[in-house]
C-alpha cells in the first residue's frame, strides 16, 4: 500500500489555508530559528511544546505558568528548556520582543483571553483545542482572529487536518472515488474502568483544586464533548466542508462522578448538515476492553475510515474475495502512521513561519468548537437544537 510523504502532506495542509505573500516571517529573515514561548506548561504544554522544541527550526525562549511545581516539571521534561526564561504572568511573556510565536496550552476556558492577547501582541499562535468552552468565548475568538495580522500563522490543535493519512483520505473523497457521502460517523470510545464510590482526594490545597482539576468542570473545560470529542466533530465538518444545521442527542452519567459536574459519560449526537448529510457522534468514557477512536465516511461507491493511526479506502467486495477475511474484503488502499499526528501539526506550524506562508484557521476552529457546543446543548436540553438557536444563545 502507498506510503504518505510528510513533506508533500505539509505542503498540502498549508495549501488548504489562506496563503499570503512571503515576507519577513519572524524576528529576522526566513531560515532563522523561530523563537517561541509556552503559556501553560501542564501535560499538554509539555507534550506539544516538546515537539516544537525538537524541531530544528525553533528555539524555546520562555515558559509561563502560575504554579511553581508545574514549571519545575516542565523544566525537567521539555527538551531545550534549559535556557528559557520563566514567567508567572502570560502578559510578561507576550510583551517580549524576542518571541516570534506562542503555544497556548492553558485550561480551555482561558483560551479566548490568552488568544486575544497573543493576537494583540502580534505573535504567531498555536492554540490548543477547543477554541473556547461556550458560545461567548467562541465569538471572542472569532473577533480576535479577524483582527490578526495576515502575516502571522494562526493554528489550533485540531491536528488531524495536518496528518498525511487524513490528507490522503480527504483527497480520495474530494476526487469522488467513494462517490456521494451522505453519512459520516465519529467514534470516541476510551478510558479505563470508571471511578466509583469513595471520596475524591486531591493533593492540592482546596482553593486550587477546581482550577487544578479543570477538566472535571463544564464551565472550565466545556465538558467531554467540547474538550475531547471535538476532534472527531472537526473531522466531520472538514470532510463535509460544512457546518451542521441542527443537532439531536442524548446522554447522561451511567455512574455519578466522584468529582466535578459532568452531566454525561456517554452521548450520541446526530448532526444534520446541508443536503441531507448526517454526522453521527458516539462517545463513551470509561470503556475498558473495547476502545476505538476513528471516523467513517460512507459513500455511494465506497467508504473511508480515518484515524490517528491509519486510513482505509474500501470499495464493493469482489466475488473472488470469498476466501478473504471479512475485515479485509473490499480493501483498496491502506496507509499507517508511525508517529503522533501532533508532530505533523507542529511541523506544519513551524514550516509556515519559516517559509513565510502564513494561514489563519480561527474560523474553522471556532466553528468546530461551536458544533461541539451545539451537540452538548442537544443532549442537555433533550431536544433538537438548531445552529441559529445555539449561536444566538450568547
Amino acid at each position: 500500500m502507498p506510503k504518505c510523504n510528510r513533506r508533500e502532506a505539509l505542503s498540502a495542509a498549508a495549501a488548504s489555508w489562506l496563503i499570503v505573500k512571503p515576507g519577513i516571517a519572524f524576528g529576522s529573515q526566513a531560515n532563522s530559528a523561530v523563537s517561541f514561548g509556552i503559556i501553560g506548561t501542564g501535560g499538554r504544554g509539555q507534550r506539544v511544546g516538546g515537539y516544537m522544541s525538537q524541531n530544528d527550526d525553533t528555539r524555546l525562549t520562555a515558559i509561563c505558568d502560575i504554579y511553581p511545581d508545574v514549571i519545575e516539571e516542565a523544566q525537567a521534561k521539555i527538551p531545550g528548556v534549559g535556557g528559557a526564561a520563566v514567567h508567572k504572568d502570560y502578559r510578561d511573556l507576550l510583551a517580549r520582543s524576542d518571541i516570534d510565536a506562542v503555544l497556548i496550552s492553558t485550561p480551555a476556558f482561558l483560551h479566548p483571553e490568552h488568544f486575544e492577547a497573543a493576537v494583540r501582541a502580534g505573535k504567531h499562535i498555536y492554540c490548543e483545542k477547543p477554541a473556547a468552552v461556550n458560545v461567548a468565548g467562541a465569538k471572542q475568538i472569532m473577533r480576535a482572529g479577524e483582527q490578526a495580522d495576515p502575516g502571522k500563522t494562526i493554528q489550533f490543535g485540531f491536528q488531524q487536518r495536518f496528518s498525511p493519512e487524513y490528507l490522503a483520505a480527504e483527497k480520495i473523497l474530494r476526487d469522488g472515488k467513494v462517490g456521494e457521502v451522505k453519512v459520516m460517523a465519529s467514534y470516541w470510545v476510551v478510558g479505563g474502568p470508571p471511578r466509583r464510590g469513595g471520596e475524591f482526594k486531591s493533593p492540592y490545597p482546596k482553593e486550587e483544586q477546581k482550577i487544578r482539576h479543570w477538566y472535571s468542570w463544564t464551565d472550565l473545560s466545556g465538558g467531554p464533548i467540547v474538550e475531547q470529542d471535538c476532534h472527531g466533530i472537526d473531522t466531520m465538518n472538514w470532510f463535509a466542508d460544512a457546518r451542521p444545521l441542527r443537532a439531536l442527542g442524548s446522554g447522561f452519567n451511567r455512574w455519578e462522578p466522584t468529582y466535578g459536574d459532568r452531566t454525561s459519560d456517554h452521548h450520541n449526537i446526530i448532526y444534520t448538515y446541508p443536503d441531507r448529510v448526517q454526522g453521527w457522534m458516539l462517545s463513551i468514557k470509561g470503556a475498558p476492553g473495547l476502545q476505538t477512536v476513528h471516523e467513517d465516511f460512507y459513500g455511494s461507491l465506497g467508504a473511508l475510515v480515518t484515524s490517528r493511526n491509519f486510513y482505509e479506502w474500501r470499495g464493493t467486495p469482489k466475488r473472488d474475495e470469498s476466501n478473504v477475511p471479512r475485515a479485509q474484503r473490499g480493501l483498496i488502499e491502506r496507509a499507517e502512521s508511525g508517529h503522533d499526528v501532533t508532530i505533523d501539526a507542529t511541523d506544519a506550524f513551524i514550516a509556515s513561519i519559516v517559509d513565510g506562508k502564513p494561514y489563519n484557521m480561527t474560523a474553522v476552529a471556532a466553528e468546530s468548537t461551536m458544533t461541539a457546543i451545539l451537540g452538548r446543548m442537544a443532549y442537555e436540553f433533550e431536544r433538537e437544537v438548531t445552529w441559529d438557536e445555539m449561536f444566538r444563545s450568547a
